[in-house]
């Protein structure tokens, strides 16, 4: 014991587990990892970057402030798919921490801000990469925050056993009287959630989950039954420890939650079926489900027999998407999912949903109708060749060929004015904002005449020209060809809860951007996405 440190009673040497005499004799290990096998904080990620992660040591020599305010700043909802995309591939890929900056805040940020994306999986990931022993207070934070996200109640019990007591909070008392119960002192951690539960530590649902959950270890098992009458709200733990013991949350909580409980829940292998697919549709739009994921969920449900209702029928008609009898069939398939999106968020979602099976329908006139909606899905999953198909389809001026003008890889001519006019004309959105995002996006990738957008800008009174300090900051980033930075301010200009909140001038300065340093597809497919939703 430290000198001058009080001595326990005897009663409260009786009360404590052996996790609290040890760190009370000084026998707490500094770090969970043997010292041969400890890991460096040179580089902390998960992709490198031959496996498509940016440049380890892209931020390196970047300000500390600058990287902190961009991850920081950041909110975590994108109004693009492709932008979501793109950050989660540069939070996630091996980076050396900006220096100056403590590598574990440096993960800690980047955690944090998946945590906010929804992005638990990949979170997890980032601080299992992360000796216990190395975790700053802000790190142990996001840690917290990313088991909680993923349900992975007990994936905090290794942070909390090198810890120990360092944290006295609520949140953590009550997740280490859980470790040890599952540490195999089943009887002493059930005592210390009695004894916190006295203390009205937690509120009292949720004093109930984590006594149910710990009561899944060892011999102490008890009954508790979760009532949830007066329950106004779901917090993260709350929600985590719900589905962990094999409950769902009332309906009416879920259904005015912010989103990132659906994300959770569209990730997490045991939430049942049909609240999956729910919640998919939303972390479908967002980015954070593929369409080869998406498939295999409705699969799943087509396998179940006992499940009836939209998502049986979504199944059943994504089933005829492939397998349908003659390409009328499938189209008609198609069309029956995209329609049955109740929210212009769902119908995109399904639109990726539909991304392979858009791919294999023939180029056809009879289907000149549904070519918008054909490239919008194929280009939802980077199908790009796919959807350049429907050219010699796609009339000049129409929703199809913005798209296509946007996403081909490379253009031979620029785009003239009599074109602009034309899909101007046909353009129905509000404010004429898929004519702006056009512009926008041509601009950005150097595919426009100078003097057809001089006049297209001053039609649509944008001025792509205006600066502000996030403009002149990505700029920078792209004069340095730092493809991370540029990622980071990329997503930090894309930020709201749809296209009506992104601006023409971010816009361009996004793809611009992002097609000089090398990101030239992420630069299409986000413009692509811009006209498609916009």
């Amino acid at each position: 014991m430290p000198s001058g440190a009080r001595i326990p009673s005897l009663k409260e040497l009786e009360a404590m587990s052996p996790d609290e005499l040890d760190e009370l004799l000084g026998l707490k290990p500094h770090s969970d990892m043997p010292a041969a096998a400890r890991r460096s904080l040179k580089q902390v990620g998960v992709l490198a970057s031959f496996e498509g992660g940016m440049p380890s040591a892209s931020l390196g020599h970047q300000s500390p402030e600058l990287v902190k305010a961009a991850l920081d700043g950041n909110k975590g909802q994108l109004v693009s798919r492709w932008g979501h995309i793109l950050l989660r591939r540069a939070l996630a890929s091996r980076l050396d921490a900006p220096s100056g900056m403590n590598p574990a805040d440096f993960a800690a940020a980047r955690t944090a801000l998946l945590v906010r994306m929804g992005e638990g999986t990949i979170a997890r990931a980032l601080v299992q990469d992360i000796d216990a022993g190395n975790f700053s207070p802000a790190l142990t934070q996001a840690a917290m925050d990313t088991y909680a996200a993923t349900a992975d109640v007990t994936g905090i019990c290794p942070i909390v056993s090198v810890q120990g007591g360092l944290r006295k909070d609520a949140d953590w008392r009550v997740l280490r009287a859980i470790c040890t119960a599952f540490q195999g002192d089943s009887a002493g951690g059930m005592a210390q959630l009695d004894r916190l539960a006295g203390e009205n530590a937690w509120p009292k649902i949720d004093m109930l989950l984590a006594q149910k959950y710990a009561g899944a270890a060892g011999k102490a098992r008890r009954a508790v039954k979760i009532e949830w009458d007066g329950v106004g709200e779901l917090t993260p733990w709350r929600y985590a420890l719900t589905v962990a013991v094999g409950l769902e949350p009332p309906a009416e909580l879920i259904a005015k939650a912010p989103a990132r409980y659906s994300y959770s829940a569209a990730l997490a292998p045991m939430v049942p079926l049909v609240s999956r697919a729910a919640a998919a549709e939303r972390a479908c739009a967002a980015g954070i489900l593929s369409s080869s994921a998406m498939v295999d969920l409705y699969s799943q449900i087509y396998e179940q027999s006992d499940i009836n209702g939209d998502y049986a029928d979504a199944a059943d008609a994504l089933r005829n998407a492939y397998v349908g009898a003659s390409p009328q069939d499938r189209m008609a398939a198609l069309t029956t999912l995209w329609d049955g999106g109740k929210t212009a968020e769902s119908r995109y979602s399904r639109l990726v949903l539909t991304a392979y099976a858009a791919a294999r329908m023939p180029v056809d006139a009879a289907f000149a109708k549904q070519a918008p909606d054909l490239i919008a899905a194929m280009l939802a999953a980077g199908l790009d060749e796919n959807a350049l198909r429907w050219a010699p389809q796609a009339d000049t001026g129409s929703l199809a060929w913005g798209q296509l003008a946007l996403a081909q890889p490379a253009r031979s001519t620029p785009v003239d004015g009599g074109a602009l006019s034309s899909f101007y004309g046909n353009d129905p959105s509000d404010g004429y904002r898929k004519s702006r995002f056009l512009l926008a996006g041509l601009a950005g990738l150097g595919r426009i005449d100078q003097a057809a957008a001089q006049d297209f800008a001053a039609k649509l009174e944008i001025d792509l020209g205006r600066q502000t300090k996030w403009t002149k900051l990505i700029q920078a980033a792209a004069d340095a060809n730092n493809q991370s930075l540029v990622a980071l301010l990329a997503g930090l200009g894309m930020q709201g809860d749809g296209w009506d909140k992104m601006t023409s001038l971010h816009l361009y300065h996004i793809v611009s951007a992002l097609n000089r340093v090398g990101l030239s597809a992420e630069a299409r497919m986000i413009a692509a996405e811009a006209v498609a939703r916009g």
